[in-house]
C-alpha cells in the first residue's frame, strides 16, 4: 500500500479532513464555473466508500494562507480509477502542483488495484488537457453539451494500463 502522505515537488500531500473544507470550497469556486457544493465534498469525505480526497501543502515553511494550495478527489471502484476533481490555488498554478496531486492520486489508485484511469474535462480547459496528455491519457469520446455555465462539451480521457 502506498503511504497516505507523500512529499513531491516541494509539497506534502495528505488526506483531506473536514477542517479543510472551507479552503477547498474557496479554491473550487475560484477554479470552476459550476463548482461542487459543500454537501458534495462532505459526502466524498464521510460517506462515499470509494471516494478519496487529498490536499497539497507546501513543505519547507512556505505555507499559503489556510495551509494548502490544492486538492484532488478521486474514486477507486474495483480496477477503475476515476478522477473526480482536481484544482490548485490560482496564484500557485503552472508550477507542477497539479501534476504532483494527479500522480499521488494515481499511485493511491494503483495501490488499491486500479489498472485503468478515467476522467472528463471541459473541452476549453487547455491547461488540464495538456497535463493529462503529458501524463499518458488519451481522448476516448466527447460528451456533447455536458457542462453548463457555459454549455460546453466534455472530453472523456482514459489511461489503460495505468503506469
Amino acid at each position: 500500500m502506498v503511504a497516505d502522505t507523500s512529499q513531491a515537488g516541494g509539497l506534502l500531500i495528505e488526506r483531506a479532513t473536514a477542517q479543510d473544507l472551507d479552503r477547498i470550497l474557496r479554491i473550487e469556486q475560484e477554479s470552476f464555473s459550476v463548482p461542487w457544493t459543500r454537501k458534495m465534498f462532505e459526502v466524498e469525505l464521510n460517506q462515499n466508500p470509494f471516494g478519496h480526497m487529498y490536499v497539497a501543502r507546501p513543505s519547507g515553511g512556505h505555507e499559503q494562507e489556510g495551509g494548502f494550495i490544492g486538492y484532488v478527489c478521486f474514486w477507486v471502484v474495483f480496477e477503475e480509477f476515476r478522477l473526480m476533481t482536481l484544482a490548485v490555488e490560482p496564484s500557485a498554478r503552472r508550477r507542477g502542483f497539479g501534476r504532483a496531486l494527479l500522480r499521488h492520486a494515481m499511485a493511491q489508485g494503483r495501490a488499491q488495484g486500479a489498472t485503468r484511469a478515467l476522467l472528463e474535462v471541459r473541452a476549453s480547459n487547455a491547461a488540464a488537457l495538456r497535463l493529462y496528455v503529458q501524463e499518458g491519457f488519451q481522448q476516448g469520446a466527447v460528451r456533447m453539451r455536458y457542462y453548463t455555465n457555459p454549455v460546453e462539451d466534455a472530453v472523456l480521457m482514459e489511461l489503460e494500463p495505468m503506469p
